[in-house]
């Protein structure tokens, strides 16, 4: 592999609809708004499993700003579409108060096959994530990178944590939304293959066995792409700071480069057990940026900002030659000040202090999100 691939990238984004009246889920949002979205947005926009939340995804970008612009353009059209109707986006994995149970789906046959096959725990799936698509063109090498991946995503995860409340109750985690999406099969860490090949077996005996309808049904925190010929990362948040979610992107964008360079060279990043690198999971989703995950070189945990800063080294060749050096280095912003789950306890904790009972700091909580999903997009 001489030359590496130009590594195009689209990222997508999941956001709640919320009432600005009650901050509660707009349950059932009127049919205009999605309407009125898809004329001005496309095919950049799509509804989703539940009616309270909208997908949008960017086109293919050749570089970070790009991506930066078509993300903020799109959150600054979501929010002032919603306006019209008395809602607003926000950019957050899970909403501090909403009940699941009271959300309705909708009435598309995907959907309606989804909640026939999965029954509760596709009802309780009232979280929402950031997904971020590096191409990668050919079919091996796509295999290749992703096994060497697995290694990196609880780092990714810690850095984009906004999932702290469930029901209105504090969790106690930075990302409960894993928790959620932990109850479906096929999710979680994937494992690792050994060539292209097996991969496809694995998807051919789950179709023929009409375990699932096409590879979409997967839901690993890192996959094949089943529509794209890309490395889909979708272990992350939602960032509800778009600078956040520009820098997560970037990283990850640079992490699969810095490995193409490995493999030029004949090299490759270390495999280390499932296990351990679930460990990592488990406290980045826990402690976010917070955390210190295990350095299994040296057998001890180390604390993410020291992780942070040498993984930066490793990737500043590639920052460099993708032009995002300074997109990628905004990690460090987010493990000085935290994640947006940090910001959402903050604010939560404050509002009590202040003399708000819990509904009234849920509420806060909401508000908090509503602003900060706007930050840095440009809005009438």
């Amino acid at each position: 592999m001489r030359d590496l691939p130009p590594l195009t990238v689209g990222v997508e984004e999941e956001y709640l609809l919320v009432d600005l009246e009650t901050r509660d889920l707009a349950v059932d949002p009127p049919p205009a708004l999605m309407e009125a979205l898809g004329e001005i947005l496309g095919r950049r926009v799509a509804p989703e499993f539940l009616r309270c939340q909208i997908e949008v995804g960017t086109e293919v970008c050749t570089s970070m700003p790009a991506v930066r612009s078509g993300l903020a353009s799109m959150r600054a059209s979501i929010a002032d579409e919603a306006r019209r109707h008395g809602l607003a986006p926000i950019a957050a994995s899970t909403h501090p108060f909403a009940d699941w149970s009271r959300q309705r789906s909708t009435d598309k046959d995907r959907y309606r096959t989804l909640a026939e096959k999965y029954q509760v725990v596709a009802h309780r799936l009232l979280v929402s994530g950031m997904h971020v698509h590096v191409a990668v063109e050919d079919e091996d090498l796509r295999i290749d990178l992703h096994n060497q991946l697995i290694y990196f995503l609880p780092h990714l995860l810690a850095l984009s944590t906004s999932s702290p409340f469930w029901r209105g109750r504090e969790t106690g985690l930075k990302s409960y939304r894993l928790g959620v999406l932990n109850e479906l099969p096929r999710a979680g860490l994937p494992p690792v293959f050994e060539s292209a090949s097996e991969y496809r077996r694995l998807v051919r005996v789950l179709t023929e066995c009409r375990l699932i309808e096409d590879a979409t049904r997967i839901w690993w925190d890192l996959r094949p792409s089943a529509r794209y010929p890309t490395l889909e990362m979708r272990i992350t948040d939602t960032c509800t700071r778009l600078a956040d979610a520009v820098a997560v992107a970037s990283l990850y964008r640079c992490i699969v480069r810095m490995l193409c360079r490995l493999k030029r060279n004949n090299q490759r990043w270390r495999h280390y057990p499932l296990a351990l690198i679930s460990e990592n999971r488990w406290l980045a989703q826990r402690h976010g940026p917070a955390a210190s995950l295990i350095d299994f070189g040296k057998a001890e945990a180390v604390p993410l900002a020291a992780l942070v800063e040498e993984l930066l080294a490793l990737v500043a060749e590639d920052s460099e030659a993708l032009e995002c050096r300074a997109e990628v280095e905004h990690v460090r912003r987010i493990v000085a000040e935290g994640t947006s789950a940090d910001r959402q306890v903050a604010t939560y904790r404050s509002a009590l202090e202040a003399g708000q009972d819990e509904q009234g700091a849920l509420r806060a909580v909401v508000d908090h999100l509503v602003r900060e999903t706007l930050e840095g997009c440009d809005t009438a």
